[in-house]
C-alpha cells in the first residue's frame, strides 16, 4: 500500500517508541513515563502485543489513546472496558500462561539446536515425541532440568528437517501440542542469482492485450508475454499486479491490491480459447463463444480506460458453456485432483461466490455476509440447489492454475531464471470469502489495517482491510499464511511482498475511531518468514519484501539476515534517506545489494510522464492537492533538478541534456536505468511503461472513482495501443533492454 509519493505509507510513520525516559534529561520525550507503563491498561496491552506508544515520520514521540487500546483489545476478543475488566482480562491471562505446557507455535533453524523450557515441574512425568511433515517420527531430542529455573527444557537436535511438524508433550497425563516452523536460518540465493546481477520486467498484466484478449489483457497474454521477454529482451522475471482473486461476477473491484481472497486465483484473467476442452467444443458450441469474444474484441484496440466489468459479462458465460461441454475421463481425474489438493478452503471459496452470484453482492441492502455462516442450513440448502454453479466456481480456479502454470513454465523454457514474480497484497477485502468463511482468522469488531498520519496524509489512512488475528496465527501454527505462500510458489520463482513491514506490525483502525486514532499490533515475524524461507527454498525461489518509506533499521536488517531483498526505487533514494524533494540523490554504489532495485514504481506515472510533470497536472486536476499548485510543482521541479544532478555528476548525461528534459525524455529514462545497472543491487527492475514510452499513470492514490486505477491500458508516447505481440519488438522497447544488458552505454 503506497502514498502519492509511492512511498510505504503505513511504514512512513516512524519507529515504535523505545522505553527509555528522557525527560528528566530535559531532551524531548521519547518514551512512556514510569507512571504510565505502571498503568493496568498499559501493562495489558503491551501483554497483548499492543505498542502503547510510537515515534512518528517527524520523529514526534506519541502515545496510542485509551480509547483505541480499549477497542483494539476488544477486536483481540479481550475486554479492557472498565478497570475491573482490565483486572479481570490480565488475570485471565495470567491463568491462560501459568497452564500452557508449550508455545502453540515454534520457529526452530535447521542445523542448530532448538531449546524450550516446559510450563511444568522438572521432577513431573514427562513423554515427548515430534511428528514429522511427512508423517515419520523425528526422536533426535533430549529432556534436561534446568537448574535455575526448576523447570524441564527440551532440546531438539540440529537435524531436525527442514518442514512444518508437530511436538506433542504429555505432563502426568496433561497433553500440550505445538507447531514447528523449522526453516533454514536464510533463504539460499539461486545460484543463477549468486553468479551475477539479474533483471527483470514490471507490468500491469491486464493492460496488455492482444486481438484474442477480450478487451483486458489475460493468463494467455501473461503466457507471451513471458516467452518474449526472455528470448527478446533476455529478462530473467516478470513482476506483475496481484493476481488474487476477485468477486464472481460484476461489479467487480479494480484495484488488485484489494482481493477477495489472497488463498485463489483472479479468474477474470482466464482466456477460454487457451483451455483444451475448447478446441473439442461442437461446432455450434465454439461459434458461441466465438462470438462473446468478438462482442468485446474490438476494446482490444482501443486506448480509453478498460471496462473490466463488460470484458467478465462476455468471457463468464464464454466459461460456462465450456465447462457444461464437459472433460474426458483423464481431464476429469485431473480437476477431482486438484480439488483434493486445494483442501476445504476450495468449498468455502466456491460457496462464497455462490452466495455473491444468487443473493446478490454482499454489501448495500443484501446482508447475507453478516446473517448468515457458511454452516448455516440455509447455504448448505443453496450448495444443493445450485451444485452446478458451485462446482463451475471450483473449475474456475482449476483452469486458472493450469493456466498461470503454463505461463511460469512458457518462462523458464525461454531461459528466464526466476519467471514470474508475483506480488502478495496486504491484506483481502473485509466482505471477501476469506473474511466470511473464516472470520477466526481475522480481528473481530470491524478493526481495520491503515497508517497513522504521515508527510502525504494529515488524518492517516484506512485501507478497509480486517487484520490476521495473531492470537489465531499462533495457535494454529500458521496454517493459512502457510497454505497462501506456498499458493504463490506452484507458480512462481518469486514473491513480492506488499508493504513487508505488515510481518512486524500493522495499524489497527477500530470502527467510528477514525485512522488517526489507532494503534500498532505486533505479529511473530520469526513465523512468517519462517514460512517464507521454507516455501522460497522448496521452489527455489526468492522473497523482495517493499520497504519504501521510513523502516526502522532493527527491520531490515532481520530482513536482510533472512535473505530477504528490499526496494530501492531511484525517485525515492536520497543521501541519508530524505524526504525533501530537491536533496540529493544516492550514488549509485551505494544502494543496497540485497535489492531489488528499481527506477519508479506503479505508483507514480510512467518516467516520461514524472518527467513531464504528469503528477502534478493529475494531482491539481484532481483537486487532490493540500498545498497550492505552485508549491507542489517547485518541489517536482526540484526534485527533478536533483535527479538531473546526480545522472550529470556520473556522467550518465551532459548538462546540455538535463537543461533540456523535454527534449530528452527517451535518452534520460534510459541513462536513469543505466545508473541501476551501476548499482550492486542483486535484482533490477524495468517497467514496460518506461519501455514504450507511455505517460499515464496506472494508479492515483488518494481516488477511487476519480480516476480510472488500475484499468489503463498500454500505449506508446503518441497513445496508440501497443498490442500484446508487438511490445519486444518495439525499437524503444528493444533500446531499454539493451541498456539493462549493459550493451548500451
Amino acid at each position: 500500500m503506497t502514498d502519492a509519493y509511492g512511498n510505504d505509507a503505513a511504514t512512513s510513520t516512524g519507529t515504535i517508541a523505545d522505553t527509555t525516559n528522557n525527560a528528566a534529561s530535559g531532551a524531548p520525550q521519547r518514551a512512556e513515563s514510569t507512571e504510565r507503563l505502571a498503568r493496568p491498561l498499559i501493562k495489558l496491552a503491551k501483554a497483548c502485543g499492543l505498542a502503547t506508544s510510537f515515534i512518528d515520520q517527524l520523529g514526534t514521540y506519541t502515545e496510542i489513546s485509551d480509547a483505541a487500546l480499549v477497542a483494539v483489545l476488544k477486536a483481540l476478543d479481550v475486554d479492557a472496558s472498565s478497570d475491573e475488566a482490565i483486572v479481570r482480562s490480565m488475570t485471565q491471562l495470567e491463568v491462560e500462561n501459568s497452564k500452557r505446557l508449550l508455545p502453540s507455535t515454534i520457529v526452530a533453524t535447521t542445523g542448530k539446536p532448538t531449546g524450550i523450557t516446559l510450563n511444568c515441574s522438572s521432577d513431573a512425568d514427562i513423554t515427548a515425541s515430534i511428528e514429522l511433515e511427512d508423517g515419520t517420527a523425528f526422536g533426535h531430542f533430549a529432556l534436561l532440568p534446568n537448574l535455575n529455573s526448576g523447570k524441564p527444557d527440551l532440546t531438539i537436535a540440529p537435524d531436525l528437517p527442514m518442514g512444518y511438524h508437530t511436538l506433542t508433550v504429555t505432563v502426568d497425563g496433561r497433553e500440550g501440542k505445538a507447531a514447528i516452523i523449522a526453516a533454514p536460518a536464510r533463504i539460499p540465493m539461486p545460484e543463477a542469482v549468486a553468479e551475477h546481477q539479474r533483471w527483470g520486467w514490471m507490468t500491469q498484466m491486464y493492460s496488455v492485450r492482444s486481438r484474442e484478449s477480450w478487451g483486458i489483457g489475460d493468463y494467455g497474454d501473461l503466457k507471451r508475454l513471458l516467452a518474449d521477454a526472455a528470448e527478446k529482451s533476455k529478462a530473467d522475471f516478470m513482476l506483475i499486479n496481484p493476481i488474487h482473486a476477485g468477486a464472481p461476477i460484476p461489479p467487480l473491484e479494480p484495484s488488485p491490491y484489494l482481493p477477495e481472497s489472497r488463498r485463489f486465483l483472479n479468474v477474470t484473467y482466464i482466456r477460454p480459447q487457451d483451455i483444451p476442452e475448447y478446441a473439442t467444443l461442437p461446432a455450434d458450441v465454439r461459434a458461441q463463444v466465438d462470438a462473446l469474444h468478438d462482442s468485446v474484441a474490438a476494446r482490444n484496440d482501443e486506448s480509453t480506460p478498460m471496462d473490466i466489468n463488460a470484458a467478465w459479462e462476455a468471457k463468464r458465460p464464454a466459461l460456462r458453456l465450456i465447462f457444461e461441454a464437459g472433460r474426458n475421463n483423464k481431464r476429469e481425474l485431473e480437476f477431482e485432483h486438484f480439488k483434493t489438493t486445494a483442501g476445504p478452503d476450495l468449498d468455502s471459496f466456491a460457496t462464497w461466490c455462490l452466495c455473491f452470484e444468487v443473493w446478490g453482492a454482499p454489501w448495500g441492502e443484501n446482508r447475507w455476509f453478516f446473517e448468515k455462516t457458511i454452516d448455516d442450513p440455509a447455504v448448505r440448502q443453496l450448495v444443493e440447489e445450485h451444485h452446478d454453479l458451485f462446482e463451475f466456481n471450483r473449475w474456475l480456479q482449476w483452469i486458472a492454475a493450469e493456466q498461470v502454470n503454463a505461463a511460469q513454465q512458457e518462462a523458464l523454457d525461454h531461459g528466464m531464471t526466476l519467471g514470474l514474480m508475483q506480488d502478495m497484497a496486504v491484506g483481502v477485502h473485509g466482505l471477501g470469502a476469506d473474511a466470511w468463511a473464516n472470520p477466526e482468522r481475522f480481528a473481530s469488531g470491524g478493526v481495520t489495517v491503515g497508517c497513522p498520519p504521515d508527510f502525504y496524509n494529515q488524518q492517516g489512512q484506512d485501507w478497509g482491510q480486517p487484520p490476521f488475528n495473531p492470537r489465531y496465527l499462533e495457535a494454529t501454527g500458521y496454517q493459512v499464511y502457510r497454505e497462501m505462500v506456498h499458493s504463490m510458489y506452484e507458480h512462481a520463482g518469486a514473491v513480492r511482498i506488499d508493504h513487508v513491514l505488515g510481518l512486524f506490525r500493522l495499524w489497527w483502525i477500530p470502527q467510528g475511531l477514525g485512522a488517526r486514532n489507532g494503534a500498532y499490533v505486533t505479529y511473530n515475524h520469526e513465523a512468517m518468514l519462517g514460512v517464507l524461507a521454507i516455501e522460497a527454498t522448496r521452489a527455489g525461489g526468492m522473497v523482495v519484501g517493499e520497504d519504501l518509506g521510513t523502516v526502522p533499521d532493527y527491520v531490515r536488517r532481520i530482513l536482510a539476515d533472512h535473505g530477504v531483498l528490499g526496494t530501492d526505487v531511484e525517485w525515492f533514494n536520497r543521501v541519508d534517506d530524505s524526504p525533501n524533494a530537491g536533496d540529493p540523490y544516492r550514488a549509485p554504489k551505494d544502494y543496497r545489494k540485497q535489492a531489488l532495485a528499481s527506477v519508479t514504481t506503479h505508483d507514480l506515472p510512467p518516467t516520461a510522464g514524472y518527467l513531464n510533470f504528469a503528477h502534478v497536472k493529475l494531482r491539481e486536476e484532481l483537486h487532490l492537492l493540500s498545498e497550492p499548485v505552485e508549491a507542489f510543482a517547485a518541489s517536482a521541479m526540484a526534485e527533478r533538478t536533483a535527479m538531473m544532478n546526480r545522472l550529470v555528476e556520473n556522467g550518465y548525461i551532459s548538462q546540455t541534456v538535463a537543461d533540456d528534459v523535454e527534449g530528452h525524455v527517451q535518452e534520460i529514462v534510459e541513462a536513469m536505468h543505466a545508473m541501476l545497472t551501476d548499482t550492486p543491487s542483486l535484482l533490477l527492475q524495468a517497467a514496460l511503461v518506461d519501455g514504450v514510452g507511455e505517460c499515464r499513470s496506472q494508479n492515483q492514490p488518494g481516488t477511487s472513482r476519480e480516476y480510472s486505477n488500475w484499468r489503463v491500458p498500454l500505449a506508446d508516447s503518441s497513445g496508440h495501443v501497443v498490442h500484446t505481440d508487438e511490445v519486444f519488438d518495439l525499437p524503444r522497447v528493444q533500446s531499454l533492454a539493451a541498456v539493462m544488458r549493459r550493451e548500451k552505454r
